[in-house]
Formats: C-alpha cells, sequence, structure tokens
C-alpha cells in the first residue's frame, strides 16, 4: 500500500511539473502570435490548451482515482476521466475547425508575417515540450500510469506541430513566402483532428461497454470453456469501467462432481494472469442431471 501511494504521489508531481511548463509557455505563445500576426504560433498555442487541458485532467483523474467507491458510486469516480476525455475531444474538434477557417482566408489573403519571432518561438516551444516529455518519462514518475502515458504521448505529438512552426518561419524568414504560415497551420489543425478522433473513439467505447483493446470476448469466452470440468460458458460480459479498469462477467457451467468453488478460483485466475482482467464476477453452477422418461410407481392390488 506504501509503495503505491508512492507511486501515485509521483505521478502528481511529474503532471503537476508538466502542467506548469505547458501552460506557462502556452501564454507566452499566445503573445507571440499576436504580436507576429502568426495563426501557426496561435494553433500551436491552442494545440498546447489542449495539451494543458489533457495534462489538468489526468491530474485530477490520479487524485478521483485515491479515492475510495462510496454510496452510490460503487465503482468510484474514475469514470471522470472518461467524460472530460470525451470534452477534451470536442474541444480538439472544434479548435481544430476554426483554425482551418481561418488558415483558407490566409491562403487567399495573407498577412505579413514575423518569420523570424516564429522561428524562435517554435524552437523554444519544442525544447519545452521535450523538457515536459522528459519530466513524464523518468522513472520515478510511473510510467505505466495510464494518465502518465496519455499525456506524455499527447505532449510528443504536438512536437510535430511545433516541428511545422519552425519550417514556416525559416521559409518566411528565407523566401518571404507568407503562406508557409498558414499552411503550417493546417498541417497542425490535422494533429488536433487526428487527436479529436482518438479521443472521442476511445471514450466512446467506454460509454458504450464495448471490450477494452487487445480483450476478444470470443477468445476469453473459449479459453474458459477448454477448462477441466467447464461444460458451458454463457452470458460473458467484458467492458471497462473506466481506462485501464477491465472487468468481466459470465454464467459458467461445470460438471456435476466438481467443486464450484475451486473451479471459480480457478477461472479467475486464469482471467487474471491470461488477460490482466482483476475484477470479475462468475456464476458457476452444475450442470442438470440427466433425467429419464417419468417412472410411476403402481402399488399392487390389496386382497380382500
Amino acid at each position: 500500500m506504501a509503495h503505491e501511494h508512492d507511486h501515485r504521489h509521483a505521478d502528481r508531481r511529474a503532471l503537476t511539473q508538466a502542467l506548469v511548463l505547458i501552460g506557462g509557455f502556452m501564454i507566452a505563445e499566445v503573445v507571440a502570435g499576436a504580436l507576429a500576426s502568426s495563426l501557426a504560433l496561435l494553433s500551436d498555442a491552442a494545440h498546447m490548451l489542449t495539451d494543458a487541458a489533457a495534462l489538468a485532467v489526468a491530474l485530477v483523474a490520479a487524485r478521483l482515482a485515491a479515492r475510495p467507491a462510496r454510496g452510490a458510486l460503487t465503482f468510484g469516480l474514475g469514470r471522470a476521466e472518461i467524460l472530460s476525455a470525451q470534452a477534451n475531444g470536442i474541444t480538439l474538434l472544434i479548435l481544430a475547425l476554426v483554425i482551418v477557417y481561418d488558415a483558407i482566408l490566409r491562403l487567399v489573403s495573407p498577412p505579413a508575417v514575423k518569420g523570424g519571432l516564429v522561428l524562435g518561438v517554435a524552437l523554444v516551444g519544442m525544447v519545452v515540450n521535450l523538457a515536459a516529455a522528459r519530466v513524464l518519462a523518468a522513472p520515478g514518475a510511473g510510467t505505466r500510469s495510464l494518465n502518465i502515458e496519455g499525456s506524455y504521448r499527447h505532449i510528443l505529438s504536438d512536437l510535430y506541430g511545433f516541428a511545422a512552426t519552425a519550417a514556416a518561419g525559416a521559409v518566411i524568414l528565407a523566401t518571404g513566402f507568407n503562406r508557409a504560415d498558414p499552411i503550417a497551420s493546417l498541417l497542425i489543425a490535422g494533429l488536433m483532428l487526428r487527436a479529436a478522433y482518438s479521443l472521442l473513439k476511445a471514450s466512446g467505447r467506454v460509454f458504450m461497454e464495448a471490450a477494452p483493446p487487445g480483450l476478444d470476448p470470443l477468445q476469453i469466452g473459449r479459453t474458459l470453456a477448454a477448462e477441466p470440468d467447464v461444460v458451458e460458458v454463457h452470458d460473458l460480459h467484458v467492458w471497462e469501467v473506466t481506462s485501464g479498469f477491465p472487468a468481466l462477467s459470465a454464467h459458467v457451467v461445470v460438471r456435476a462432481g466438481a467443486d464450484c468453488h475451486e473451479r471459480r478460483r480457478h477461472l479467475q485466475r486464469v482471467l487474471h494472469e491470461r488477460f490482466g482482467i482483476g475484477h470479475t464476477t462468475l456464476q458457476v453452477d452444475h450442470e442438470s442431471a440427466p433425467q429419464g422418461p417419468l417412472q410411476i410407481e403402481v402399488a399392487p392390488a390389496r386382497r380382500e
């Protein structure tokens, strides 16, 4: 328990440090983007806003995950991160569409863009993102945490956006081709749309109670049915309570002479060791004894 507490504390510390780095630079980038008249920088700032939101959500989720289930919330507050993921995905989608619209207008009538400022800010942004990624990837930060892993990947994807912005700044500085700025912003918008699709798809699967990625209910059912003394497996359900929390329920029929309780414990071990499912509800019953035709015994006639 102490190790788990330290692990969660390290996660929260890493998320807080990354959030401070990303949030602080985002504000500076908005100011620089306005001064340079660069849509690419403002697009990067919008993307960093979603990075900051993702980090904040992960930080809140890490705190909520530490709270025990109570009252009507029998699974606790773990699904709050799924609600936040959907909100984050919708925000990404809306921002990306706004950026695409503005980029098209700037392609038609490009404003003057300060290429040197764009290039400098983009290079600093790459350094800040690398620093935030290093904090989240530190051994003490708990890299196996799903929240940490998701935030880590989100920040790494932002590096591609800064690379595109830096390239646009270099092109403008070298050639004066101002349309490079809206072109770079379109690339950034594409990254945002991809991230939005991924978030909405993943959170939608959880809300629809689909089986977690990598877990095939048919394979799980066949594995259980192949175990000794198991006759039949039906009413099998596999879903995800929240990210990283798979659950399973099933009705298992075993042979008449088998020990129901021992078979249930064995099947739970199989599910945990082979599929990583620790939360299971198994109803184990004996198969019905075969019944022949109904026999009616007729009493012998009484002698008078």
